[in-house]
């Protein structure tokens, strides 16, 4: 038994539309109201949890971050800068020391003239050494130092001078602070007592070394400044990531965690209001796109009351398996590609348009989004919003030209497909490690996404057709079926009717399609549209092959009576026969209330006070696009048959006086036809005729016969 909506349809589309909208915003709103709204408490230090409390949010905890840059900074050393120009200068104090030893030892110019002269002694050298070296030397060398230099051998004196160079070179390449001379000058003895020499000559080597070992690396405050930048910078943010567990059942409310608790605002129930806010703007955002997209974009054809109700139990059955499948949805197990999104794009391509199906798979990827963030507020969840835009993409693409049922079967493969590949490419695309099981699974869960949303659709499309009354195009392809008992009954009754309804339905469909409106609706609904004929199938001069008229036994006004009673006679039976309200409507509006001229003017030859309403159909008017459509086609064609020679020339005339009469006529003012729309529509059937017709027209020619 089909819903009644007699109250709801009584008032204005407006209203209808504004209810319709008002329900799909409080559904979002109340289905996503949980993924941003934040659970506060009322907690006192010391107290032990009485659940396990996550974080809501990401945010930074500058109190922990600030002291492990404190940490960094008392971790970082002074850093010095080592003055090679202070080592260079205590190696050139030894270099000229061992040079001067060296001098001392050449003879002078005096004794090498003086064969006879005698050797200087020990303290002349010394007195000569004194006199030739700096007095930064001999100020800090005592003289015992010298005079054990000077009496060693050449060869002892370069072992010794190599092995003091060296080691103070090391010692100053380490660099020698001003608190570390001391340690460097034990260091530098440690390497002479390793040496072969005599204990004197060390003893000498140390003094020298003792004198040469200063300072040479020196405080750098800029080396210090940027050792202690990179280490604040090398501290990483101590975040609280949205989910973390902040503390656990039982667990003792120390400092720390109510200071995190305070941090990310589950202590503060005034900041609840604000993703409330969000929401609702979010909200009042996407029911704004929807309404401009319904008034502007949508046939109005396609909201009234019955398809309102149904477009709503769409959304409101869409977001609540969403939902649902959210509780067990986690990052171990992503349960959302198990999601049947596609049974509402094909839903609502099947039972509307591919327009109305494009819009709301936006919409639903945005919202899946955020429901399928974790119930974590402010985190939106990309990977589920663009898998499901996806298949409902692929849905809407394979389904525009529906042909039969089968084309259900042929977009749940393409979409399980389609949803294998965004998974895949999901996977592929993360820096984790998948095994092949896991792969394999995932790429499952989409394959039966695919498979769950045909058998849904299946499943409840009858109740949209049926309960609802809703007529969708594969219920209009099982009516176009040529073995349907209604259609059988006219080809068996009415043969020439039969012929006649199926050229209006070729040219009512093309006009359609011309102008936007549903084209495989004119198409069922004309192959119905003459079914009354059939009451009395040989009154109407396309089924009078081979016999006498039978009007001409009955008077005008009788001959009226039956063919005006042929829409009505015919809406009776597709009543009966329960056919869709859309193809009765058709059938009773077909003829509007125009007028029968042929039996009326008939009449008027020999009663001049006839009355032209007796002999007007008893309408209503077309009202619809579609209907408006076959009543012009229908007339076009039964003229353009009577044509003994059909030109293109005539039958362009037949379709502009046709068309130009039925809106004289008023026959056309309830329809919501423009008049661009009338010139779209006589252009497509003037083409189509022209096709239909031009092997008919004959041509001057020189033969004796025609080709």
């Amino acid at each position: 038994m089909k819903i009644k909506f007699d109250n709801l349809r009584a008032l204005s589309k407006p209203i209808q539309l504004s209810l319709a909208l008002a329900v799909i915003a409080i559904s979002i709103f109340s289905f996503t109201i949980s993924n941003v709204y934040t659970e506060t408490y009322e907690i006192e230090r010391f107290s032990n949890a009485s659940e396990t409390i996550r974080s809501p949010i990401t945010i930074e905890d500058t109190r922990e971050t600030e002291r492990r840059q404190r940490e960094a900074l008392q971790s970082v050393d002074d850093r010095y800068e080592i003055s090679q120009e202070v080592t260079e200068e205590r190696i050139e104090y030894i270099t000229e020391l061992f040079d001067a030893i060296a001098s001392v030892h050449q003879p002078s110019d005096q004794d090498d003239n003086d064969d006879n002269s005698i050797e200087r002694s020990t303290s002349e050298k010394l007195q000569e050494l004194k006199q030739i070296l700096s007095s930064e030397i001999t100020d800090q060398v005592s003289d015992e130092v010298l005079l054990t230099l000077i009496a060693i051998n050449d060869n002892e004196k370069e072992i010794a001078y190599e092995l003091l160079t060296t080691s103070l070179q090391e010692i100053f390449n380490e660099g020698v602070q001003r608190e570390q001379i001391e340690s460097s000058v034990t260091q530098l003895n440690q390497r002479l007592q390793y040496s072969s020499m005599a204990d004197e000559i060390k003893e000498a080597l140390f003094e020298i070394g003792e004198f040469a070992i200063v300072e040479n690396s020196f405080f750098s405050i800029e080396e210090t400044m940027e050792a202690e930048r990179q280490a604040i910078d090398n501290v990483e943010p101590a975040m609280i990531r949205a989910g973390e567990v902040i503390v656990r059942e039982d667990q003792t409310i120390t400092n720390e965690i109510y200071d995190k608790l305070t941090l990310v605002g589950l202590l503060n129930s005034d900041r609840n209001i604000f993703p409330i806010l969000g929401l609702l703007i979010f909200t009042l955002l996407l029911t704004a796109v929807l309404a401009y997209s319904f008034v502007y974009y949508i046939d109005s054809a396609y909201l009234d009351m019955k398809r309102l109700f149904a477009l709503v139990l769409i959304v409101v059955f869409t977001l609540a398996i969403m939902k649902f499948i959210s509780f067990f949805s986690t990052d171990a197990n992503q349960l959302y590609l198990l999601m049947p999104i596609a049974t509402s794009s094909m839903l609502l391509r099947i039972l509307y348009r591919e327009r109305l199906a494009l819009i709301f798979s936006i919409v639903f990827a945005i919202l899946a989004t955020i429901i399928f963030n974790g119930q974590i507020p402010g985190s939106l969840h990309l990977e589920a919003g663009i898998y499901m835009l996806f298949g409902q993409l692929c849905v809407i693409i394979t389904l525009i030209g529906i042909k039969d049922r089968m084309a259900i079967l042929k977009a749940v493969l393409a979409t399980g497909v389609v949803n294998i590949l965004v998974t895949l490419g999901f996977l592929f695309l993360s820096y984790e490690s998948y095994q092949l099981i896991e792969i394999l699974r995932y790429a499952s869960y989409g394959f039966i996404s695919a498979m769950l949303s045909g058998i849904v659709t299946i499943g409840v499309l009858p109740f949209f057709e049926s309960i609802l009354g809703i007529l969708s195009d594969t219920k209009l392809l099982t009516l176009a079926s040529p073995n349907h008992p209604l259609l059988r009954k006219i080809l068996t009754e009415a043969p020439g009717t039969y012929h006649h309804s199926v050229m209006v339905a070729n040219l009512s469909e093309a006009a359609c399609e011309a102008i936007g409106a549903n084209g495989l609706l004119a198409r069922v609904a004309s192959y119905y549209h003459d079914l009354g004929k059939t009451k009395q199938p040989h009154y109407f001069i396309e089924n009078q092959m081979g016999m006498r008229n039978p009007h001409d036994y009955l008077s005008p006004k009788q001959s009226a009576t039956i063919i005006l009673a042929h829409p009505h006679d015919g809406a009776r039976i597709l009543k009966d026969h329960r056919l869709p309200r859309e193809i009765i409507d058709v059938a009773e509006q077909h003829h509007g209330t125009s007028l029968l001229k042929y039996f009326y003017y008939k009449e008027k030859e020999h009663n001049k006070e006839v009355r032209e309403e007796d002999y007007r159909y008893q309408g209503p008017l077309p009202q619809t696009k579609e209907s408006a459509v076959i009543s012009i086609c229908d007339s076009v064609e039964a003229a353009v048959r009577s044509l003994d020679e059909p030109t293109k020339e005539k039958i362009d005339d037949f379709i502009q006086s046709i068309v130009q009469e039925r809106l004289n006529d008023g026959q056309l003012d309830d329809s919501a036809l423009t008049f661009k729309e009338l010139r779209k529509i006589k252009q497509t059937i003037q083409e189509t005729l022209n096709g239909i017709y031009h092997s008919r027209i004959q041509y001057p020619t020189n033969k004796k016969e025609d080709i």
